[in-house]
């Protein structure tokens, strides 16, 4: 039977549970509204509706429209680094270990454009709120960790460039990756190609990986390098392959 202190008790946890759903439900709609409108065009009464919830909410979870914005840079950046850990880098093979980061930075910019949409705006703004968050250094420090690790057991393999350094290559990265995304559209009217084309997107993923590899690797490692490279991506395609053909054949 029951007792008075074990029903307040569960009563509070159901509570604790509501609260902590209708916060993650207000996040995912800030950002949905976030990166299509911006800061300044994201109206507090939009993401609210989204959320299904009610306007003083977002006030009483986050206290301002400015904090919750604070939350959704820090919330992308943390969904970025849990993808990351989610990754099976070669610790045995610092090469291939790093075309594997490369692949996912490419991959996560493509298949979260949410991510792009929110910086670019937050960069229009000069960076102000990201400049309060107590947390996204922080943040940064586990991707220049994970970064640190393969150039460490590179150089000391004789493959990568003893004064290569996480930060640099973190940047490399990320510039080749967002730039291509924050400006398809104005690039591709610019300069006549769909931009987002999947042979497009493929050129553009392979000239990262040469570009990173070449500024990485030792001069006698690059030709091997770019040749795992491109093996590595052979067998990724043919087993891309293979799953379409299996589903195909699942359907028919």
């Amino acid at each position: 039977m029951s007792t008075p202190t074990a029903k307040k008790s569960a009563a509070a946890g159901t509570r604790a549970r509501q609260a902590q759903d209708t916060r993650a439900k207000i996040l995912k709609a800030a950002i949905k509204v976030f990166a299509l409108r911006g800061y300044e065009g994201g109206r507090v009464e939009k993401i609210s509706s989204l959320a299904k919830t009610y306007d003083r909410m977002i006030y009483y979870y986050f206290g301002s429209k400015e904090k919750l914005f604070v939350e959704v840079l820090e919330t992308i950046y943390l969904q970025l680094n849990e993808a990351e850990q989610a990754l099976k880098l070669d610790a045995g093979d610092p090469v291939r270990a790093l075309t594997q980061l490369v692949d996912f930075v490419w991959g996560y910019y493509l298949a979260h454009p949410e991510f792009v949409a929110i910086l670019s705006s937050e960069n229009m703004s000069q960076g102000k709120h990201a400049k309060k968050s107590g947390r996204l250094r922080e943040i940064s420090s586990y991707a220049l960790s994970v970064l640190d690790g393969i150039l460490a057991r590179g150089k000391a393999a004789g493959s990568f460039q003893p004064d290569a350094q996480a930060r640099d290559i973190y940047l490399v990265i990320a510039s080749l990756g967002y730039f291509y995304n924050s400006n398809h559209h104005t690039l591709s009217a610019f300069l006549g190609e769909p931009m987002m084309s999947k042979p497009a997107l493929e050129h553009w993923r392979n000239m990262i990986q040469r570009t990173v590899l070449s500024t990485v690797c030792l001069p006698d490692a690059v030709p091997a390098a770019l040749a795992d490279a491109g093996a590595a991506q052979l067998a990724q395609a043919a087993a891309s392959a293979a799953t379409k053909k299996a589903a195909r054949a699942k359907r028919a």
